[in-house]
């Protein structure tokens, strides 16, 4: 019975099970990430920003990381690198009496990769795509583009997406 219980215990230590919040692919000797800004390959204001400043709020809710944002960021243990590779807002829904757009959808598509400081790619995604819808406003005098805070939301969403990916997903 002995026998049978001890292999039933290596057998569920060796089926992935892991500790929430504890990355399996990502080495134990990391203890900093840098996150540096975003690149950005589109023209849209400020998303690469918004996406990098909630992937580090992700980042230090959820794991015990140190996160180094700036200067700082190039001599962690990892870095995080992404780049925001296209951005597009399109007509979703028309108002059938006026004609005007009344709602519309953001898309994003991002590319992450974190590596470690001696080379290796511990994490990689070039196609982490993004969209959110939003109603524009019928009030034109009290006009509000409300395509920044899609983003925004959009970022929150992502940021946790990209953690979770970061720190369940095996290679």
């Amino acid at each position: 019975m002995r026998v049978l219980a001890s292999g039933l215990v290596l057998l569920l230590a060796g089926c992935g099970y892991h500790q929430v919040g504890a990355a399996a692919h990502i080495p134990v000797n990391i203890r900093t990430l840098g996150v540096p800004i975003f690149a950005s390959k589109v023209q849209a204001y400020n998303t690469e920003t918004v996406f990098s400043q909630a992937v580090v709020r992700e980042l230090n809710t959820r794991t015990n990381y140190r996160v180094v944002t700036g200067a700082d960021a190039d001599h962690a243990d990892a870095v995080l690198k992404g780049t925001i590779v296209t951005e597009t807002v399109v007509p979703l829904t028309y108002d059938s009496t006026t004609g005007q757009t009344s709602s519309y959808l953001v898309n994003i598509t991002a590319s992450v990769e974190l590596v470690a400081h001696d080379g290796a790619v511990l994490y990689k995604n070039d196609a982490f795509a993004w969209r959110e819808q939003y109603q524009s406003t019928e009030d034109f005098s009290g006009f509000v583009q409300e395509d920044g805070a899609a983003v925004q939301r959009m970022a929150k969403d992502f940021a946790e997406a990209l953690v979770s990916g970061m720190l369940e997903s095996f290679r």
